[in-house]
């Protein structure tokens, strides 16, 4: 076997043991004929010692790079006196090197590993040396811990993970699509999910009542500091037979207990979490996602609240009419959103501005981290929906689907999807999404590791029936 121990346990109480090591160098040292190096691994560092007497393998340190994978072995001694790092688990032993191998040297390097003065562009273009420092290794450490925490809280509330289609139909929902074209079915489209919505209600409909997933999500949209164009991931939650307020309560359950659990050293603001209507907060706040923190510049804060009693409706400008549908009603979360039973008698296109909805979002030191409802199970109810937004009924049924399934006995259901990309860089307190993600695209929604997106042969657009229509001046064709 290569490795006898991580770097993490290595420690005094292993001095005089023989143990073998792997990782990357992080630091060289070369004294005359010996040569200190500093052994990097996912645990940590051990300061390792070879010298030429010692060791016939001391003449490989003069060809040996920062950032070479190596394997050591040898014996653990205590490191002399006054040269303990009190910072370093191993900080009171170093490695006597008998044997050093290397795997792999390292070419000279465009940055430096831990160098937080690198310009965004070359880390995200050599993201595999970005995940090497510690930030970002430690940023996607704690991305792991909150996700395996929610399944495991999840599991013990008697919630089923299902993974639901990536392929799957483009259907009028908000944002635009990405479109997968069909090779078997000549001129038809996949579309990748926005989302995960109908899916969930249908498993609803199947009886599921309790369903999660840590969902990827796909939206052609514009990239900002707390969104990552093209993909994101979101806690998908959906339940049957509970009110709005259980689900509210089950979900800060989560939020409260993944912070005391995960990241001890944060407070709330308020426990618990405030909940105020849309309309008290655009009246105090000016805005629909209040920082609620009482002393914004402690990092440590974190201020939790939940907005409710949203319109169930917005009044659009006839450019903005929803994906062509003609009448002056879009909805403001989505069309599945249930209205309040007391406003059921605003559907209609003078009054639909008065109705409120059963919808509710979970907001974080300013931000919208989450954001649900209860869903429309009535399809009465659903086809008066998408009347008020203008659908015809080619558009309908486009979501023929949906209202057949509400006909078969349909439960009463609703849900929220917090962000987990966004949820986790508020925690972390990061100023760009990106920071938590472990391959993102750019703000110009490219992939700059991988170089996506990219040309494609000419036979691969055959195979899918598919003819570019580019500008004149666009140089990038397919290739031959």
């Amino acid at each position: 076997m290569e490795r006898t121990h991580k770097s993490s346990e290595i420690n005094e109480k292993l001095i005089g043991e023989k143990v073998s090591l792997v990782g990357w160098v992080d630091t060289i040292r070369v004294h005359g004929n010996v040569a200190f190096i500093d052994l990097r691994d996912r645990y940590g560092k051990v300061q390792a010692v070879i010298s030429k007497k010692s060791s016939e393998d001391f003449e490989k340190v003069k060809n040996l790079t920062l950032e070479s994978c190596i394997s050591i072995k040898g014996t653990l001694n205590a490191r002399p006196e006054g040269s303990e790092n009190e910072k370093l688990t191993s900080g009171k032993v170093e490695l006597k090197i008998e044997e050093l191998k290397v795997y792999s040297l390292a070419d000279n390097l465009p940055f430096e590993v831990n160098n937080e003065d690198v310009g965004e562009e070359i880390r995200l273009k050599y993201r595999y040396l970005d995940i090497r420092g510690e930030k970002l290794k430690n940023n996607l450490i704690l991305r792991h811990k909150i996700i395996n925490f929610i399944r495991n809280f999840l599991n013990e509330k008697d919630f089923l993970e299902i993974q639901t289609p990536i392929l799957t139909k483009s259907s009028p929902e908000g944002a635009r699509d990405y479109l997968v074209p069909s090779r078997v079915h000549q001129g038809k489209f996949y579309a990748l999910p926005q989302s995960p919505q109908q899916y969930k209600q249908l498993l609803m409909v199947g009886g599921i009542e309790r369903y999660f997933q840590i969902a990827p999500c796909f939206r052609d949209e514009d990239a900002r500091a707390d969104r990552c164009p093209g993909e994101f991931y979101q806690l998908d939650m959906e339940m049957s037979f509970m009110s709005q307020d259980e689900i509210l309560n089950l979900t800060e359950d989560l939020m409260i207990k993944l912070v005391k659990e995960i990241l001890p050293e944060k407070h709330f603001t308020k426990l618990p979490f405030p909940r105020i209507t849309y309309d008290e907060a655009m009246e105090k706040y000016g805005r629909d996602n209040p920082d609620i923190r009482e002393n914004k510049d402690d990092p440590n804060e974190l201020g939790f609240c939940w907005i409710v009693d949203f319109p169930l409706f917005k009044e659009q400008k006839e450019e903005d009419f929803f994906h062509g549908a003609g009448e002056r009603w879009g909805p403001s979360h989505h069309m599945f959103t249930m209205p309040k039973e007391e406003d059921f008698k605003y559907l209609n296109v003078e009054e639909a501005g008065k109705a409120k909805a059963y919808q509710h979002d979970l907001v974080l030191n300013g931000y919208e981290v989450g954001g649900g409802s209860i869903r429309i199970h009535d399809p009465v109810i659903q086809d008066k929906i998408f009347d008020l937004i203008g659908f015809t009924e080619v558009q309908k049924k486009e979501f023929d689907h949906m209202l057949k399934a509400f006909r078969y006995g349909a439960p009463p259901h609703g849900g929220i999807a917090p962000g987990i990309d966004r949820l986790i860089m508020v925690l972390l307190g990061e100023k760009s999404i990106r920071e938590v993600i472990a391959f993102p695209k750019n703000r110009d929604a490219r992939d700059l590791t991988m170089d996506a997106p990219s040309i494609v042969e000419a036979g691969q657009l055959k195979d899918v029936h598919i003819q570019l229509d580019l500008p004149k001046s666009k140089k990038d064709v397919p290739k031959e």
